[in-house]
């Protein structure tokens, strides 16, 4: 399987400034893992926190031991949805968009809190501690700013987290470049093609599997009318004023719950000492895993490697 994964990925590898618009618009070809994947099709839902509806996505029977995947930031539950059903066998895995992202809707205000409030939310709605004990977390990135946060101000609501490449905050920190430029309405493109060739990872880089670019690529747009004051056309699903309205407060918070972390070996945001300082901030780290091969995005550049790895790290935690 892992010969014919990397065939795929590197498939009409050629880099011409976007990782998609050679494809024209097409499916890039898919790895048998990926399409028996996402053919375990979640249950869609949406709940509320706050007056703002947040889309869910659920995997499994309820009464297993609960997994919740949170994406990271300008992402959506759906770069789950080719990793979750992989523990859907023996967890009830559920996996939300934050509000302003994915198929949530869009706050005046967004506040870590909040992004907390939204995550225990989904543990009862999706019934994850229904088995009698607390579930694990999964994070990824930006997933894991309210993740230190539930583990710090409210551990009672979960057993444990894995943070993947999430990265401790800086205070100094704030938006990537390309999410900082403040406008009020994304771009519209004419066609579903021309939005998918402006797809960019974040940290931008220039390899990956392909196939799980595309799709997460297309979950990240949606259609929209011609109005009064735009264009028709497709355009991006997240909030771009969401740095803008985003209230920091204090990110590093102390979580007391047993934690792992996973990482790339050459994620940009790992860079010497960074591990150390996130190890630092961790009360009871459990274990750390690295990813040789992989950037920021571990899920698109080494997939079944993560799964291996969380379905090692879940054990560690208990």
């Amino acid at each position: 399987m892992g010969d014919r994964l990397t065939d795929i990925a590197t498939q009409d590898a050629t880099y011409d400034g976007t990782l998609l618009g050679r494809f024209e618009g097409e499916r890039p070809p898919a790895a048998d893992w990926f399409t028996q994947a996402l053919e375990q099709e979640p249950e869609r839902s949406h709940f509320d926190v706050d007056g703002a509806a947040i889309e869910l996505l659920t995997w499994g029977a309820v009464g297993k031991p609960g997994l919740l995947f949170l994406h990271g930031n300008a992402a959506h539950a759906d770069w789950w949805s080719f990793i979750a059903p992989h523990f859907a066998d023996d967890y009830r895995c559920a996996a939300i968009s934050w509000s302003g992202m994915g198929g949530s809707q869009w706050r005046d205000r967004y506040a870590i809190p909040t992004f907390a409030k939204e995550a225990m939310r989904a543990i009862e709605v999706a019934q994850l501690a229904a088995s009698g004990a607390r579930p694990v977390i999964v994070a990824h990135s930006f997933g894991g700013f309210p993740t230190l946060y539930l583990g710090s101000q409210h551990p009672d609501a979960i057993a444990g987290a894995i943070l993947v490449d999430s990265a401790p905050p800086r205070a100094e920190g704030g938006p990537p470049p390309r999410l900082a430029q403040g406008r009020d309405a994304h771009n519209r493109y004419p066609t579903l093609a021309a939005a998918l060739r402006r797809f960019r990872l974040m940290p931008e880089q220039d390899a990956a599997h392909l196939e799980v670019v595309d799709f997460i690529a297309r979950g990240g747009l949606h259609e929209v009318p011609e109005s009064e004051a735009a264009r028709g056309g497709w355009t991006w699903r997240f909030d771009p004023r969401f740095w803008e309205n985003f209230h920091r407060g204090s990110l590093a918070a102390r979580p007391t719950v047993p934690m792992g972390v996973i990482y790339g070996a050459d994620s940009q945001l790992f860079p010497d000492g960074r591990l150390e300082t996130l190890l630092d901030l961790l009360a009871d780290c459990r274990f750390v895993t690295r990813i040789e091969g992989a950037g920021h995005h571990i899920m698109v550049d080494k997939p079944l490697e993560m799964i291996a790895a969380i379905r090692e790290g879940l054990p560690k935690l208990a």
